[in-house]
Order: structure tokens, then sequence, then C-alpha cells
């Protein structure tokens, strides 16, 4: 029997320099849990999982807002792995996730890698919508297969819209029916690990990063909006967490905004 289960969380300025938590739901195997923040002006949740999910037929979801002034972190204890379940003709599973982000506000989505399992086949869509004053540092990585096995089937898509005006609309599909050459030498070329980096600041109105190489296998691009977007390739999760936390710090520092 598949599962459908949604989680909702909603951070809110406390009235004392910080962020608090009014709305703070779980639902079947997507358990938030607050957590303790380095930055007293942050609020911060972990996902912790509760069972075994997505399995093939399963629909997740999660919905977070932050209000104008907020500042909300969320992370994760554990990775997702997409499984095939018992099931053989199961529909694929969906893990949906729809952030909102206020005026002022700021948000680190911050979740760990998603690994796709040999048999799985999960569709991810992850939908931001910024204030055009909000800040967003976003992370997603996927694992293309567990150790010495080949992927699922894995769709992903990430929108995002600044002021109601589109930023970012990606959409990236590995694994078995996924269109022809994903594995080749101009997509991923063997790695297994692939992942991006959102930042939107209004501080890049005024002086966006060029574009860039980031060593061999990552890059940055400039976003019209405005945003960079750091995406990277590599042989396994390490290494690709390793890339994309060298340019995150790359990208804070230049900053020297109040982010974590």
């Amino acid at each position: 029997m598949s599962v459908r289960a949604r989680a909702r969380l909603r951070a809110e300025p406390d009235g004392r320099g910080g962020s608090a938590l009014p709305v703070l739901e779980s639902d079947g195997p997507l358990a938030l849990r607050r957590t303790r923040s380095p930055r007293p002006a942050y609020a911060r949740v972990t996902v912790v999982g509760a069972m075994s999910a997505p399995l093939n037929g399963d629909h997740l979801a999660v919905e977070a807002q932050v209000a104008d002034g907020a500042r909300l972190t969320v992370d994760a204890a554990a990775a997702t792995v997409a499984l095939p379940g018992p099931r053989a003709d199961a529909d694929p599973s969906t893990y949906t996730v729809d952030l909102t982000v206020g005026e002022g506000a700021i948000l680190h989505w911050l979740p760990e890698q998603l690994v796709s399992a040999s048999g799985s086949r999960l569709h991810q869509i992850t939908r931001v919508r910024l204030a055009p004053t909000a800040r967003l540092l976003l992370r997603e990585e996927q694992i293309l297969g567990r150790h010495d096995e080949p992927t699922g089937a894995l769709t992903t898509r990430l929108t995002v819209h600044r002021a109601g005006r589109p930023l970012l609309d990606q959409q990236l599909a590995y694994g078995p029916g996924a269109p022809g050459g994903w594995d080749g030498p101009a997509v991923l070329a063997g790695h297994r690990a692939v992942g991006q980096l959102l930042l939107a600041d209004t501080a890049f109105e005024e002086d966006p990063p060029p574009s860039r190489l980031l060593g061999p296998t990552a890059a940055l691009t400039p976003l019209a909006g405005p945003a960079v977007l750091v995406t990277a390739v590599a042989p396994d999760a390490l290494l690709l967490r390793g890339l994309l936390d060298d340019a995150t710090r790359e990208l804070l520092d230049g900053l020297k905004e109040d982010h974590p």
C-alpha cells in the first residue's frame, strides 16, 4: 500500500530578534524536529526519516513558509533513499517541496543527498516563491545508485520565482527511460553524483559574480534575478559535497551578508 504524507512548517519573527516556529507538523515518514541553531536569529528544523521512503507509489510533500523578516535553516539527519518497494507494477513515487520566503526573510534549505536506488522510480519537484527582498541558499544533491549498483529512474525539477517572475526552471532526468545521452560525455561523463547550489541575494543586483569554472567538474553561472547557480558532478557523494561546500563558503564570504 502506498503512503501519502505531508509535512508543514512556518517560521516567523519572535519579536526578540530571533525566529519562532508556530507551525511544525509532521506526517508519516516525514518527521520534523526543532534543533539548536548556531545563530540565535535563525530557527532550525531537521528532517528525520521515520520510516523507509519513498517507495515506488508513495507521494510525499513538504511545505515551508518563512514569513517577512524571519530566518530559517532546514537540514536533514540522513540521506533520503528512493527504493523500489514490494510492488513491481507501482507508479513512480513523488516528492514535492514547496518553499515560500517573504520580504527580508532568509531561508537556507540544505537537505542531505537523495539516493536513487536501483529499481526505484521517483519524480522530485521543488517549487520556490521568493519575495523581492527574500534571500535563499538552496542545495540539492542526487546520488545515482547505491554502492556498485545501477541508478534508478530519477526526474528532478526545480522552479524558482522571484517577485512573481521566473528566476530558474531546470529539469533533469537520469536512469531508465531518461532521454538518450544522460550519462554521456556532454552530461555526466560517467559520474554518479550531481548537485546544484542556488544563492539568491539582492546584493547580486549591483555586483553579480562572473561565469567561471570551479574546477574541472563544477561551474558558476549568474542568473537574471539576481542569483547565482553552481552546478557540479563528481564520482561520489563525498567529493560532490566538498565542491558545493567550497562554493558556498566562497559565495557567502564575498557577500559579507548575515548568512550563517
